[in-house]
C-alpha cells in the first residue's frame, strides 16, 4: 500500500473491485432508471430498502441493541409502499404508527433498560432507510422525474468518489478523527469540487429546466449533504462496532454503505425541486 504524507492511496485491488461493480450495477440501475415503468423502479427501491433496512438492524444488534427488527422492516418497506400506490398518501397515518407500534411493542416485551434505545433504533431505521429513500419514488413522478433521479444519483455518487480518492491519495487534515478518522478536509473539498462539476455537467447533457447558479447551487449542497450522510453511517458503523455494513458489493461493502448518501441527497433534490423549481 502506497503511502503520500499522511494520506493512503486505494489498495490496487479494492479500487479494482469498486469499478467492477460499478461496471455491473450501474448500466442496470441506468435501465431500470430510464426504460423502466415506475412499478419495476419501485420494486428496485423496496429492494434496496429491504436490504439495507437488515443491514441497519444488524449493526444496532452488533451493538448489543435489541430493535425490534420484524416492525422496523415491516414499516420500512409500508413507507416505500405508500410512496408508489397511495393516493392520497397514508404517510400522515404511518408517521404516529411507526413512532407510537415499536414503542408498545417494546415496552410489552422488554424489561431492561435498553428499551428506550431499542425503540429509538426500530424507529429510526424506519425513517432513514424507509421514508427518506421512499422520496425516490415521487422524485420519479415529477416532469422530467428520470432526470432529475439521475441527477440526485450521479452527482452523489461523483461527490463521494471525489473526496475517496483525493482524500486517501492526499488527505492529510482530519474533520472529525473521533467519528470518522478517514474523512480529510483535502477530500472533502474535492468531494464538493466534484459535485458541483458533476451537477453542471449532468445538467448539460440532460437539460433540465434549471440555470447555472441553481444546479451549481444544487451540486454543492448535494455533495455537503452527501458528506453529512457519510458521517451518520461511521457514527452507526462505529456503535455497531463493525468496519462494514455488508458485504454485499465488492469494493465497497453493504448496501447500507452504498446508500449513507444517498438516503439523504434524495430527499434534498426532491424539496429542492418542487420548493424551487417546479
Amino acid at each position: 500500500m502506497e503511502v503520500k504524507g499522511l494520506g493512503v492511496v486505494p489498495e490496487r485491488s479494492q479500487l479494482r473491485q469498486r469499478l467492477l461493480s460499478a461496471a455491473v450495477f450501474i448500466p442496470i440501475l441506468l435501465l431500470i432508471i430510464w426504460f423502466g415503468p415506475l412499478w419495476l423502479f419501485s420494486l428496485l427501491i423496496a429492494a434496496v430498502a429491504l436490504l439495507g433496512a437488515i443491514e441497519f438492524y444488524r449493526l444496532a444488534t452488533h451493538g448489543g441493541w435489541q430493535p425490534s427488527v420484524v416492525l422496523g422492516v415491516a414499516f420500512t418497506l409500508f413507507f416505500i409502499a405508500d410512496a408508489y400506490f397511495a393516493e392520497p398518501r397514508a404517510t400522515e397515518i404511518l408517521i404516529p404508527t411507526a413512532v407510537a407500534l415499536p414503542l408498545l411493542w417494546l415496552l410489552l416485551r422488554s424489561r431492561g433498560e435498553k428499551t428506550l434505545a431499542n425503540w429509538l433504533w426500530t424507529v429510526g431505521g424506519i425513517f432513514y432507510i424507509g421514508w427518506m429513500l421512499g422520496h425516490f419514488i415521487p422524485l420519479r413522478e415529477l416532469e422530467q422525474g428520470r432526470d432529475w433521479v439521475i441527477l440526485a444519483l450521479f452527482t452523489t455518487f461523483a461527490a463521494d468518489s471525489g473526496a475517496y480518492l483525493i482524500g486517501r491519495a492526499w488527505g492529510r487534515h482530519s474533520v472529525v478523527p473521533k467519528i470518522s478518522p478517514g474523512k480529510t478536509w483535502e477530500g472533502t473539498f474535492a468531494g464538493l469540487i466534484a459535485g458541483i462539476a458533476a451537477a453542471i455537467a449532468l445538467n448539460a447533457i440532460l437539460g433540465l429546466p434549471i440555470s447555472y447558479w441553481q444546479v451549481s447551487l444544487l451540486g454543492f449542497l448535494i455533495a455537503a449533504v452527501a458528506f453529512v450522510g457519510d458521517l451518520v453511517e461511521s457514527m452507526l458503523k462505529r456503535k455497531g462496532g463493525v468496519k462494514d455494513a455488508g458485504r454485499l458489493i465488492p469494493g465497497h461493502g453493504g448496501i447500507l454503505d452504498r446508500l449513507d448518501s444517498v438516503v439523504f441527497t434524495v430527499v434534498l433534490v426532491y424539496y429542492y425541486v418542487v420548493w424551487f423549481i417546479v
